[in-house]
């Protein structure tokens, strides 16, 4: 694919692959060795992750479709080639998230997508795209468990630079584009309709209320975590 014109995306802006669209790849190893190889490259291309946690989702049974997604993340490597995560020195007192997330994005299960990026000083040091493993009945229940997911991974991060000798004495920021999400989060009541919301993600409500997090609200245009869970490349 050397001679292959490159494109500015790694990822299409139409709507998601389907599990059943087209017909099957006809070699489904060289899809997985592909796409496994892609995995490697996510550890410093942050701007990929979403493209190859999609071609990911069909290894055990690629269709022509995926193939062609996975190749245009490859013709994406191909004219970006100068792009890295690059890290400078920076302080390390304060950790701030981003975390947004889709709502039923997927066409063959509705199940959704939530991302989130971390920052510790001025350096991104942690970065997902994971699809939830259940149902979400609103879009501020799916918010929500993105929210959830960031806040845990924040807590074992405040505890891995602890062991480093490194502690971070500030409040973990949070920021959601939600408005429903980021009410539930600072909320002590239990309303009807949160009730179908799992109780294992209400720790949320604990961290706030000990100021250890504070979720806070930021523009759709400003959420950086956006590139985690849709075609776009956002603010990277």
């Amino acid at each position: 694919m050397s001679s292959y014109k490159s494109t500015s995306t790694p990822v299409d802006t139409k709507p998601k692959l389907s599990a059943t669209a087209g017909v099957p790849y006809d070699d489904p190893t060289r899809y997985r060795s592909l796409a496994g190889a892609l995995q490697y490259l996510t550890f410093r291309r942050p701007d990929i992750t979403y493209a190859v946690q999609q071609v990911c989702l069909f290894m055990h049974d690629p269709r022509v479709e995926h193939m062609n997604a996975l190749k245009r993340i490859i013709r994406y490597m191909q004219g970006t080639l100068d792009y890295g995560l690059h890290l400078y020195p920076s302080s390390t007192s304060a950790l701030v998230s981003y975390t947004d997330a889709d709502w039923g994005g997927c066409p063959d299960t509705r199940l959704s997508t939530s991302g989130y990026c971390m920052f510790l000083g001025n350096n991104l040091v942690s970065w997902s795209a994971k699809r939830q493993s259940t149902l979400s009945r609103s879009s501020a229940e799916v918010e929500y468990r993105g929210v959830a997911n960031v806040v845990l991974q924040s807590c074992w991060l405040c505890n891995l630079v602890l062991e480093l000798h490194c502690p971070i004495h500030k409040a973990t920021l949070v920021y959601c584009d939600n408005v429903s999400a980021i009410y539930l989060s600072g909320n002590p009541v239990q309303h009807q309709r949160t009730k179908h919301i799992e109780m294992n993600i209400h720790f949320v409500r604990e961290k706030v209320a000990r100021d250890q997090v504070r979720v806070c609200h930021v523009p759709s245009r400003y959420q950086i975590a956006d590139i985690f869970t849709k075609g776009s490349l956002g603010l990277f």
